[in-house]
């Protein structure tokens, strides 16, 4: 009996159309898969094939005219009746997609917007600053920064009472400027750095007096690392300016190499000084000539009373 046909036995013969017994012959035929394959495959006649179906339908008492099994053994020969699959091509994987859209939609959209933030984000809000941070750099290469560098030459130049400030300041001008032109922002800001000092050294104002109180050292030696038969003597002193307040400078200690802001330090001075300075004060525990420097306001230098060296100490 044929296991997917469209008719079921019965004693009465119903007529059916000619193209639906050949869709059932066609399936008889399919579903007898050994007996195709003994016949289809063979050299033996095709009106052999027909009885052999002719008999499958008799059993069942349908009787099938021979022109009809012709043709349902022609149609499983040209695969009529089949449903062959459409080739797998980019459309039908779309529309397979679609039909599946419930469920990748959602996460779908979620990343798609998430991406939408990422991205608007990126070119509406970051690039826009980027590029505003970018052209405001090159303005202050090109123009804010030389500018600065003008601006603090001049106040030097006004405030000097010296030509040896302007011939400090020039370089460090002309340096400043050729690190703006290649880009090098920290270069034309250290240039600044070193104008700043130089007009702050100018203004400044305050003498440099000998500690001489009690309880504190005046002066102090000390045996240089690097050469322990020779003796390094020391005063200890203070700036004060012009209201008789402390002055803090920058004084580096040539010990550690730090350079540290201090308004007492102990400055090198040669044997003779530190002798005359210790003799002034046993003569009566008070020293007399008390100070040791004046810096004056205009000028970059202070002028000595005493003999001094290079060198000083911040810590003792």
């Amino acid at each position: 009996m044929a296991s997917g046909g469209a008719i079921t036995g019965q004693t009465g013969k119903a007529p059916l159309d000619d193209v639906m017994l050949a869709m059932d012959v066609v399936d008889t035929l399919r579903h007898e898969q050994n007996l195709v394959a003994r016949e289809l495959g063979a050299t033996a006649r095709e009106a052999e094939l027909i009885e052999r179906l002719r008999k499958i339908y008799h059993d069942q008492g349908i009787e099938v005219p021979d022109h009809i099994l012709k043709e349902g053994v022609k149609a499983l020969a040209e695969s009529r009746f089949t449903y062959t699959p459409p080739p797998n091509t980019f459309s039908k994987r779309l529309a397979r997609l679609y039909v599946s859209r419930q469920r990748w939609g959602r996460p779908v959209l979620i990343g798609a917007a998430l991406l939408a933030v990422v991205l608007g984000g990126y070119f509406l809000v970051y690039r826009p600053y980027q590029a505003g941070m970018e052209a405001a750099a090159r303005i202050e290469l090109a123009e804010g920064l030389p500018a600065r560098m003008d601006e603090i030459y001049q106040q030097i130049f006004n405030e000097t009472k010296v030509q040896s400030a302007l011939e400090v300041a020039e370089p460090w001008v002309e340096r400043g400027k050729a690190a703006a032109e290649r880009g090098d922002r920290e270069g034309a800001l250290a240039a600044i750095d070193q104008l700043e000092a130089i007009h702050e050294t100018l203004l400044a104002e305050y003498s440099i007096r000998i500690v001489n109180r009690p309880g504190e050292s005046t002066g102090i030696w000390r045996f240089p690392k690097d050469n322990t038969e020779a003796t390094n003597y020391y005063l200890v002193v203070e700036a004060i300016g012009p209201e008789q307040n402390p002055v803090t400078l920058p004084i580096t200690n040539e010990e550690t190499g730090q350079t540290e802001e201090v308004s007492t330090w102990a400055i090198r001075v040669p044997d003779v000084t530190y002798e005359a300075v210790r003799a002034d004060r046993q003569d009566d525990g008070i020293i007399q000539r008390n100070i040791l420097g004046i810096k004056q306001y205009g000028f970059l230098d202070t002028d000595y009373a005493m003999p001094v060296m290079d060198g000083a100490i911040t810590q003792w």
